[in-house]
Parts: C-alpha cells; sequence; structure tokens
C-alpha cells in the first residue's frame, strides 16, 4: 500500500505541474478576510444554508488565545463576500473575557443553523458553546454552554445520519507530563444539542496523540474518521454501527506535520482530503516556518485508504504557512475550501470535482 501511494503521488507530480489558479479544476479563488480591524485570524468553517447561502467563519484578533480574540462571520452575496460581524465572543457574566475558538458552522437537514465555538484561556482549559441561528445567519441565540464533557465538534462539521443524530468530532488536549496527551472522542446528539452521548476516548497517548476528526461515508454503512496526530501521521479509526463504536486508531499512508485537516465524502462516492502534505521520506520545503504547514493539498481515494494526490492549492513558503482547511460540497456539486492564509487572511478556493483525476 505505501509503494502504490508513493507512486500515485510521483506520477501525478510528473504529469503536471499546474498548481492553485492554474489548475483546471480551480474555479474561484479569493479572499474572505484581509487584514484590516484585527491583525490575526485562524480556523475557518464553510457551511451552505437551507436557503442555499454560502457563509464563512473564523476567529480573529490581536493574537490566538488573546482576550479580545471573537467569532467572525461573513456571507457570499451577489458574487462578494459581505464585511464580517462578530457573533460570538469570550466575554463572561462578571465582565471579564476570555478568548474564543474554533467555530464550526452546521446546517442540519431540519432545524436551525448551528455554531459551536470554544470558549477558554487554552485547548486544555476550554469548553464548549453553541448558538442558533433561525434565519440563515443573520441573528444568533444568546450563547448556550455545553454539558461538562461535552466540547462539540472540535474542528471539522458534524456528519448527520439519517435519523438526524449528529456526530460530532471531538477530541482534549492534556499535554502536561504525566497527563492523557491528545485524545479522541465522538460526541452524539440525537436533538440538535440538547442530550448528549461521548464515545470514547479511542486512543491512548500512547498509541496515538490524535485530535480534530473529520467524518468519511462508505458504501457499505461503515464511517471512517481522518485525524490529525503529534505523530505526524493522518490516522483512521472505523465504524460499523453509526458511530457507537470504533477500531482503534491506526496510521495511514498519509503523512502530515502535526496540521489541522478536514474532509469530504463526494456525491460521485470518491473521498476528498485537503492537508498539508509530505513527502514519503517526510521532507518539506525549507524555510517554510508555523510547523512547515506547506504545502497544501488536495488528495482523492475510491477507499479511505488508497489516496493520490489531486490537486495543490498552495505551495510557496509563507512565514506562518497555510493552515486549517475546511471543505464542503454544495448543491451545485462544487467543492468550497476555506484555509488560514499566513495567519493574516482567510482564503476562499472553489474546486470543479469533475475536473479532478479519477
Amino acid at each position: 500500500m505505501f509503494r502504490r501511494l508513493q507512486f500515485c503521488f510521483a506520477a501525478l507530480l510528473s504529469a503536471s505541474a499546474l498548481t492553485g489558479a492554474e489548475h483546471p479544476a480551480i474555479v474561484r479563488s479569493e479572499f474572505i478576510h484581509e487584514p484590516g480591524a484585527y491583525p490575526a485570524c485562524h480556523a475557518a468553517t464553510l457551511v451552505e444554508t437551507t436557503e442555499g447561502d454560502l457563509l464563512a467563519a473564523w476567529f480573529g484578533g490581536s493574537g490566538e488565545s488573546r482576550p479580545d480574540v471573537c467569532i467572525y462571520l461573513s456571507r457570499l452575496e451577489a458574487g462578494r463576500w459581505t464585511p464580517e460581524t462578530a457573533v460570538a465572543d469570550g466575554v463572561q457574566p462578571d465582565g471579564t473575557r476570555l478568548p474564543s475558538w474554533n467555530p464550526v458552522l452546521f446546517q442540519p437537514r431540519n432545524g436551525p443553523l448551528l455554531l459551536f465555538y470554544k470558549v477558554g484561556p487554552s485547548p486544555a482549559k476550554w469548553w464548549g458553546e453553541m448558538k442558533t441561528s433561525s434565519d440563515g445567519g443573520r441573528s444568533w441565540s444568546a450563547a448556550q454552554r455545553l454539558p461538562e464533557g461535552v466540547l462539540g465538534p472540535i474542528k471539522n462539521k458534524p456528519l448527520e445520519l439519517a435519523d438526524g443524530t449528529l456526530l460530532c468530532g471531538s477530541s482534549t488536549e492534556d499535554p502536561e507530563p504525566g497527563g492523557k496527551g491528545w485524545q479522541v472522542q465522538i460526541e452524539r446528539t440525537p436533538d440538535l444539542g440538547r442530550t448528549w452521548q461521548v464515545v470514547g476516548p479511542l486512543n491512548t497517548r500512547d498509541e496515538f496523540n490524535a485530535i480534530q476528526p473529520s467524518f468519511l461515508t462508505h458504501s457499505d454503512g461503515r464511517i471512517q474518521i481522518l485525524c490529525r496526530s503529534m505523530e505526524k501521521r493522518v490516522v483512521a479509526s472505523w465504524s460499523s454501527d453509526s458511530g457507537r463504536s470504533w477500531t482503534k486508531l491506526s496510521a495511514t499512508p498519509l503523512r502530515s506535520p502535526n496540521s489541522g485537516l478536514d474532509a469530504v465524502t463526494l456525491r460521485d462516492g470518491r473521498q476528498l482530503l485537503v492537508y498539508n502534505w509530505r513527502s514519503s521520506t517526510g521532507a518539506a520545503p525549507a524555510a517554510v516556518g508555523e510547523g512547515d504547514r506547506c504545502p497544501l493539498n488536495v488528495s482523492l481515494s475510491n477507499d479511505g485508504e488508497t489516496w493520490h494526490m489531486a490537486l495543490t492549492l498552495e505551495d510557496k513558503p509563507l512565514p506562518a504557512g497555510y493552515a486549517y482547511p475546511a471543505v464542503i460540497q454544495t448543491r451545485d456539486g462544487l467543492v468550497h475550501v476555506a484555509y488560514t492564509w499566513n495567519r493574516e487572511r482567510i482564503k476562499h478556493v472553489v474546486i470543479d470535482p469533475a475536473q479532478l483525476a479519477r
């Protein structure tokens, strides 16, 4: 399997040097957020609403983990992204303020638009909060704190099952010596956040230190998660019972520099992954910085196990690289990706998956 993966990557790399906007699959490429009122931004999320609008959100402020960091939202209207508005923050009842983190937008088939995010001084100490919108993100409810032990989707969109149950890929971070390390858990809610069941953790720190699961579905009914890991491998787990139980995490052939990823099952059955790629030797471009979060690539798979590189979105080294992609497929069949660009912009790229080599 490792040899097949290496061959696929090598063949595709030698077949074409086209990247980014040059590639025929790229329909649109633009910045949603440019530096302005605040200097730093990160962790984009995308959603198509019931009305068919495209929304993006991210966190921004003077710098990650600082108290002024808020959740901002923008809407694509008449072909242009609207100026962002703050929709959530970490202001506490006593007036003190904490940073907010990692927004996740999700539109259930039936029910209001959901916004999940984190509040707290650090990933080891944050908690989950949720807001809802009944008008497609134009106004939002008051924040609701999630129950103890439930964080909500930690970075990537939930998966909605046929019965309306949401599976949320979550994780905890306990990096201190003697702590539990990074652990993945799956949080199930049958009623859009009113009640929860936590499955996991799925790993120990002695196996993998993994966080931020992304879901894929397969024609045989199985569900797969792909996760970031400290071990610099994309790791996977599988469920055959609608997310009630999971296999042990295992390493895939995919290498990545401990950076966020996201994936989506396309309507044609292919699996699409957006992540920071590494060669089979683990090599990265020189002088990239920020954990070497470059290049940013799109890979495809028919089975979730053997992958081939389909597109390079970014390969020019920047001090803070390209990070934390979010990916969805909209009703028109196009694939939308949003990601952090050098920690100062949020970029949006639209892909026609029919133009990606099978």
